[in-house]
């Protein structure tokens, strides 16, 4: 949804990128700030999340996120972009602690080798999320809860609704009965976790990647505005960022079955080609949603006009085969690929720049994933401990974007993109070498 927020507070607020860029910034800087607090209680005191038990800690996460969502009614009553930025930290807050709590969760669920693919399934669940949420966002608030005018009063409902959700959910997994991982043997203190060399490097890791992939979908809508790209405006550019964030989705559930326990080649390739088909065939309905006066109707986009993501797609599904299921080589080839993509974003125009930018999302897919697993392997006690030191880093995040803004400021939102090159070329290095877990 920031991806959608970022244009609308823009316009709303008159803002420059940079200013815009500070919803970021308030957002991913509360996982750093959050992290750091919890590092130093478990440093202290011990880990809270091992002390409390995973479930519980996701079910307070859910509750916070809601109470962030709310806060949007009055930011919007108050008319304060400064309160906005409020509210997106204690959401952040929220999504923080179910971080630490749900990445190491379904990493210990089952046999640490498939690890990597328990949690690209969770992350392609995710995605779901992530490519439905553009287009319902764009919807409401740009045509559902809009009076024809770009107001902060359209944001209201549509977060009090999330805000709901988010309890509703906390709820039901309160009442779900999930396995429980309490741990009641004396709980260990200090930084035990830092004296693993695939963690240090897998912090810098994370905060290059989430840092380049929040930068990069927060400026799309405005990279899709430029003339010499597509021309679109805000609205009509958020429906194509679900192709973005649905790229994402094919990505990490094609990664879920890569990375799983199927031993036969042709059933786990097989099988990868149907779920990515039906992922995007959900994108490309989702789409083709058209709302005018109110009135919904169906609008395909036609096949020569998708064309280059077919084909990116058809790039995607090949590196998982020449990856051969090994975290670290489709992590490099993934990351390299990514920055051929953004050279292409950067020096050409129109249909090739435009779709190079939203396959991003392809190659994004797995990272995250990909390098907690690294960076958490054979950390034994200390992987909660070594759980809230990677999700500090996603204050990547926070930092990148405002970077990038700055520099759309000064030399224009298609050069700003060669920043995120810097972060994959050190994910590239952390791929080849950063992740061998050498103990110092």
């Amino acid at each position: 949804m920031n991806d959608v927020l970022i244009p609308h507070l823009k316009a709303a607020f008159e803002l420059t990128y940079f200013q815009a860029a500070l919803v970021q910034f308030a957002f991913f800087g509360a996982f750093f700030i959050v992290s750091l607090i919890y590092f130093l209680i478990s440093v202290s005191k011990g880990d809270p999340i091992t002390k409390i038990g995973y479930k519980n800690g996701i079910v307070i996460g859910l509750v916070i996120c809601g109470i962030g969502c709310c806060l949007f009614y009055p930011a919007a009553q108050f008319q304060a972009y400064g309160f906005f930025l409020s509210a997106l930290f204690v959401l952040a807050t929220g999504v923080t602690i179910l971080q630490i709590a749900a990445n190491p969760y379904a990493a210990i669920l089952g046999k640490p080798e498939t690890a990597s693919s328990r949690l690209n399934l969770a992350q392609g669940y995710n995605s779901i999320g992530t490519t439905l949420a553009p287009f319902i966002g764009a919807l409401l608030i740009y045509k559902v809860f809009s009076d024809g005018n770009i107001t902060v009063d359209s944001l209201k409902l549509p977060y009090v609704i999330y805000g709901g959700a988010f309890i509703v959910l906390a709820l039901l997994v309160r009442g779900v009965n999930l396995p429980s991982f309490v741990n009641k043997e004396k709980i260990l203190k200090g930084a035990g976790a830092l004296k693993f060399r695939q963690l240090r490097f897998g912090m810098f890791a994370i905060f290059a990647y989430v840092g380049a992939e929040v930068a990069i979908g927060s400026f799309l809508i405005n990279y899709f505005g430029l003339e010499n790209i597509m021309g679109f405006g805000e609205a009509e550019a958020g429906v194509y960022l679900s192709y973005y964030w649905g790229g994402a989705m094919i990505g990490r559930f094609m990664g879920s079955i890569s990375m799983g326990s199927i031993t036969s080649t042709a059933k786990k390739y097989g099988l990868m080609a149907a779920v990515a088909i039906a992922a995007f065939v959900l994108v490309y309905l989702v789409t083709s949603i058209k709302n005018e006066n109110g009135l919904f109707h169906m609008e395909f986009l036609s096949f020569s006009k998708i064309g280059l993501f077919l084909l990116f797609a058809l790039i995607n599904y090949a590196a998982f085969f020449i990856g051969k299921s090994s975290p670290s080589r489709i992590l490099a080839i993934f990351a390299s690929i990514i920055i051929i993509m953004l050279m292409l974003v950067v020096f050409t125009d129109g249909y090739i720049a435009f779709w190079s930018a939203i396959a991003i999302g392809l190659f994004n897919s797995i990272m995250w994933s990909n390098i907690f697993t690294l960076a958490i392997k054979d950390l034994g006690e200390h992987t909660s401990q070594g759980s809230s030191l990677l999700v500090m880093m996603i204050v990547g995040g926070a930092l990148v974007p405002p970077i990038q803004g700055l520099m759309a400021d000064v030399v224009g939102i298609q050069m700003s993109f060669l920043l995120p090159v810097i972060c994959y070329i050190y994910i590239v290095f952390y791929a080849v070498n950063g992740y061998k877990p050498m103990k110092n």
